[in-house]
């Protein structure tokens, strides 16, 4: 890493010269926004160019201690040159104009190596951006680089590849940052970026953003295209972005909606979107609300210091204007919420690979193993899905998407037809119940995870909001799950509980 950032700098350096208002290393980085970087390129105070510059700088001296990037784009100066000559032409800044985004390392982003932390894909560098990585670059956005992921994306506790190693928790360097978009966290949350994107089978943009005091959208399946994308399960995957505030990650989601014919599943979206989801960006938002406290996850075997931080959420929320609904049950759920899970990455995978990689020498799952893994825990689970298929638990039963799988839509209708009966506009619960786990011991010490339950299945939007610390600080986040194409109320709620409580902080890094 370190010759490609000093080679880097060398051609930055080259484009750029010296007419800078503002040189790179007086902007202040810190939670630095969307908005406020459009105010002051407006202003004049900086430009695209020195704000890429900056965080190339501010990578430079700490990724080195989390780890969380695996690449950094060369191109990325010469991008902003080229936004900044078009605003100075126009007058006129685009949704993302300017703005440095990091893209987790299984999205195929055009020029930059797309691995999904394996050994099989390190020389795999697309041709075309996914679907979501154009509607980002059309916005005007700058993909500044691709961050390290939990192997295949296999793990939601720890973030470990062949390609990138171990990345660590900005927050204590002990600590995990979760999985499996952990570098996407790790590096939002220390200020490496504006905002980033991650992938979610079950926890993997919520997980990794509770655990680094982020916001991270696990948005309505079938509201965001997954084509370009190293999948997981299909079935399951949605991508999302995860930053330091609500605004941020509405106006990255914003630019990503929309129907792609190459991802069928957004076919459900139409006429079920806005073109405008930061109208819904409204402070006093909890006023009025109904909110649902969901017993059977909050108070399972949760630690002391979360239930402490979650009674206090509680609290909040109902001082905010919520009114509280306390406990909602859902008939059956213990039931409903079994064997939901699908093996089904072999089809996918070897889909993915057929698709975009097109090699003789990498065709399937087999290859995949011939080629190898430096993490014990992906080799486990490869080798398991070479004969594990079908449904966990229930082998009879049809996997199907959100909208067809009887089992995914019995469990979401029953959720759905609760949240009617009671007018509640979501159901919250802490994304995790239990702390971090220690790098050392990930596998040991990974427990409270409430976020593979039911989003992941029933296809329902879930945003994850910083909460607060526990000891050792560490952060825990606050979850709401909304109805299906819920986002505009869900945006309202979190929105307003971040503004009424405002929890996030940014990590000292040592």
């Amino acid at each position: 890493m370190n010759k490609l950032y000093v080679a880097l700098f060398s051609v930055a350096i080259a484009l750029y010269g010296c007419q800078s208002p503002k040189p790179s290393e007086q902007i202040d980085l810190v939670e630095l926004t969307v908005e406020q970087i459009h105010q002051s390129y407006e202003k004049g105070d900086y430009t695209s160019q020195q704000l890429v510059m900056a965080y190339l700088n501010r990578i430079e001296q700490l990724d080195t201690k989390i780890n969380a990037l695996t690449i950094i784009n060369p191109n990325a100066v010469s991008i902003a040159k080229e936004l900044d000559e078009e605003y100075k032409r126009t007058k006129v800044l685009r949704p993302l104009h300017g703005i440095p985004i990091i893209v987790k390392d299984n999205i195929n982003t055009e020029g930059l190596p797309t691995t999904a932390g394996a050994f099989a894909l390190k020389d795999f560098i697309p041709e075309e951006n996914a679907f979501v990585i154009k509607k980002l670059v059309e916005a005007g956005a700058i993909i500044i680089g691709k961050s390290n992921m939990a192997e295949w994306a296999f793990s939601p506790m720890h973030t470990e590849s062949s390609t990138g190693g171990i990345t660590y928790n900005p927050y204590n360097l002990d600590y995990v940052p979760a999985g499996s978009s952990g570098g996407t966290a790790a590096s939002i949350a220390a200020n490496l970026a504006v905002g980033g994107l991650g992938t979610d089978t079950g926890n993997s943009i919520r997980g990794p953003s509770s655990h680094c005091a982020l916001v991270g959208f696990r948005t309505t399946l079938g509201l965001i295209s997954r084509e370009g994308i190293v999948p997981l399960f299909l079935r399951n995957d949605v991508v999302g972005p995860m930053c330091r505030t609500v605004e941020d990650a509405t106006r990255i989601m914003e630019v990503m909606v929309g129907f792609d014919s190459k991802d069928p599943i957004t076919k459900n979206s139409l006429n079920k979107t806005q073109n405008n989801y930061r109208q819904f960006l409204i402070k006093n938002g909890l006023q009025g609300s109904r909110i649902g406290i969901l017993r059977e996850l909050s108070d399972y075997e949760i630690d002391p210091d979360i239930n402490e931080l979650f009674v206090k959420a509680i609290s909040d929320l109902d001082s905010l204007g919520a009114e509280i609904v306390d406990p909602v049950q859902i008939p059956d759920f213990s039931n409903l919420r079994q064997n939901q899970w699908c093996a089904t990455f072999r089809a996918d995978v070897e889909s993915f690979l057929d698709t975009y990689v097109k090699r003789d020498t990498i065709k399937t799952l087999e290859d995949i193993i011939r080629i190898g893994s430096t993490s014990e825990f992906s080799k486990g689970r490869l080798q398991a899905y070479t004969s594990q298929t079908g449904r966990w638990g229930n082998a009879d039963s049809e996997c199907l998407d959100a909208y067809h799988d009887e089992k995914r839509i019995a469990f979401r209708e029953a959720i759905e037809s609760v949240m009617d009966s009671l007018n509640l506009d979501a159901i919250v619960y802490p994304s995790w119940n239990n702390k971090p786990a220690r790098i050392d011991f990930f596998e040991k010490e990974y427990k409270g995870d409430n976020s593979q339950i039911i989003a992941p299945h029933t296809g329902q939007p879930a945003f994850t909001v910083p909460m607060g610390f526990s000891e050792d600080n560490l952060p825990v986040g606050l979850q709401f799950l909304g109805k299906m194409y819920n986002e505009p109320i869900l945006i309202k709620l979190a929105y307003s509980y971040e503004q009424g409580t405002k929890h996030r902080k940014p990590p000292i890094i040592n």
